[in-house]
């Protein structure tokens, strides 16, 4: 009845009934799971492949040292581009001005921009001969850069000497750091959330905005929009959002990582499926995404061989979302 465990008496029958079977053969972190939680995992590792293992690309957003300067109204925007000297001064002027999304502005299957854009002074790409921006042929900008005044968020940016202090920049306090993956802002790429408080919350951005730090962004190397509209699916599915709860803690109750280590963690099935869910996927809207992702949620679960029961799990697991 009773059998000796490190000095400790346990009841077998308990053991029976309420014991788990654990796999350390892996070289994964330990994790105890209960029979279900251990099917739904074995299931998602049969089909899934890690996303660290796809042919795509995972970067974190625009890292500025100081947002307060390099990040404008759309009123500062307009203030800057009027005080342009010539009109070659206001197009090259306004290309340079990018429109940026924060983490909080994306949503799921959508985003709700600020009206906020990024003085994306650049450094250049030694590799393919791009060159930092040089801010002398920007003289508006430079004004607003040297001078300060109001910042986007009401604050006060107090001019050069803010930006000039600053270790995370450029060759010139005015360029703003290295970042090799500079062009990949502008193609068709998913955007989200480092933090995010509505489970998970992916995006399609078309390549018009840049993101911000608090932001990441996936591409692939073809530019594939299809692809990328599978992937899209799949990440704002509960199935990729029970995956991550399994793999990392909330910052609280209602807050979720979506940090690069554990997004490339995640496994999704290699283009199954592809042409039904890309049929479901163009039919979001913003008014019935929350229906539609109830459809994509089945056709995912079903992709993963989910039982009734693990599909009916999974949803207690994440009733809130």
């Amino acid at each position: 009845m009773y059998q000796d465990f490190y000095g400790r008496s346990i009841r077998s029958d308990f053991v029976q009934q309420e014991g788990v079977v654990c796999d350390f053969v892996s070289s994964d972190s330990w994790v105890i799971l209960s029979p279900i939680e251990q099917s739904i995992k074995q299931k998602i590792e049969a089909v899934g492949t890690p996303l660290k293992d796809w042919d795509i690309n995972i970067y974190r957003g625009v890292l500025t040292g100081y947002n307060d300067a390099f990040i404008i109204s759309t009123e500062k925007r307009n203030e800057i581009l009027v005080n342009c000297q010539t009109e070659d001064e206001r197009i090259r002027t306004a290309e340079l001005i990018r429109p940026i999304l924060r983490g909080r502005d994306v949503k799921r299957y959508g985003y709700d921009w600020a009206g906020l854009w990024l003085i994306n002074a650049h450094n250049g790409l030694k590799s393919k001969g791009i060159k930092p921006v040089d801010i002398n042929d920007y003289p508006a900008i430079k004004e607003w850069l040297d001078n300060g005044g109001v910042a986007y968020n009401g604050k006060m940016y107090k001019g050069f000497s803010q930006i000039e202090k600053r270790s995370d920049r450029g060759d010139t306090p005015y360029n703003l750091r290295n970042c090799a993956y500079m062009e990949d802002f502008s193609k068709p790429k998913i955007v989200w959330a480092e933090l995010a408080r509505t489970g998970n919350a992916f995006a399609l951005d078309f390549g018009n905005n840049m993101v911000g730090n608090t932001g990441y962004i996936l591409t692939v190397p073809s530019n594939n929009q299809d692809e990328l509209l599978y992937l899209l699916a799949f990440l704002n599915s509960r199935s990729m959002l029970y995956s991550l709860n399994q793999i990392t803690t909330r910052f609280d109750e209602n807050g979720w990582r979506w940090l690069r280590q554990f997004v490339e963690q995640l496994r999704v099935p290699p283009l199954i499926n592809k042409n039904e869910i890309l049929s479901i996927v163009a039919t979001v809207t913003k008014d019935n995404k929350q229906e539609v992702s109830e459809i994509l949620n089945n056709v995912i679960a079903d992709i993963y061989n989910f039982t009734d029961e693990e599909k009916a799990y999974i949803n207690q697991t994440l009733s809130n979302y």
